[in-house]
């Protein structure tokens, strides 16, 4: 049995293979408003092999020139950022253990030849809420390891429909993926590995709404 770091949760097949289908057509929709787009790494310049994009307040972006931040708005289209799915508002609220709900969803999109080398989830102000990652489509191999690069490393298979929630001691836990596995998933027309990863950016005020009660299985 493979043993994952403190605060590492791995729910395999937690959401339904209809409510993947429903929900890759809400990320259809999210990308129609918010194309995809090649991020850029920072000082270098270097494009990521993912392409990607965000819904919800803020969303997650990079480039040459200012490097990794948050923002309100589309980096090419200058558009703010369409709303976040109900349906992962909704996972948000079962999984998280979190009062408050998130602000950006990070919408990355892999090609058979897409890789993420290890990093941490760090640009957010708040560590007391988790990151909640949803896997569609085809497979990738998942590798977590501690909060400091020394730490080993365990890779494990994520397939469509898994929840990792990476929360307290876990939080700030390097993990990337090594490889995808083409022609192991039929969800997505065309191939490859849609990644959903939900954060809270700001602390919130005393004032905020908290997310409320979960509504069931996904």
């Amino acid at each position: 049995m493979l043993v994952l770091p403190k605060g590492v949760r791995h729910m395999p097949g937690y959401i339904a293979r209809p409510a993947q289908e429903a929900l890759v057509e809400e990320i259809r929709r999210v990308v129609q408003a918010a194309p995809l787009y090649v991020p850029a790494m920072p000082r270098t310049g270097k494009e990521m092999s993912v392409r990607m994009t965000n819904c919800g307040a803020l969303g997650w972006v990079t480039d040459k020139e200012r490097g990794y931040r948050y923002q309100p708005t589309h980096p090419v289209t200058g558009e703010p950022w369409p709303p976040i799915p109900e349906a992962l508002l909704q996972l948000w609220r079962q999984v998280s253990g979190y009062p408050h709900p998130p602000e950006a969803c990070l919408v990355n999109f892999y090609a058979a030849d897409a890789r993420m080398g290890l990093h941490q989830d760090r640009d957010e102000q708040d560590f007391d809420a988790p990151v909640v990652s949803v896997s569609l489509g085809d497979d990738c191999l998942f590798r977590v390891g501690q909060n400091t690069r020394e730490g080993g490393t365990k890779s494990f298979r994520l397939k469509s429909g898994d929840v990792v929630v990476l929360g307290g001691e876990g939080r700030l836990a390097f993990h990337g993926v090594d490889r995808i596995y083409p022609a192991t998933s039929a969800l997505l027309k065309n191939g490859g590995r849609i990644n959903l990863t939900l954060r809270r950016v700001t602390v919130p005020t005393e004032a905020a709404q908290p997310a409320g009660g979960g509504l069931g299985r996904t």
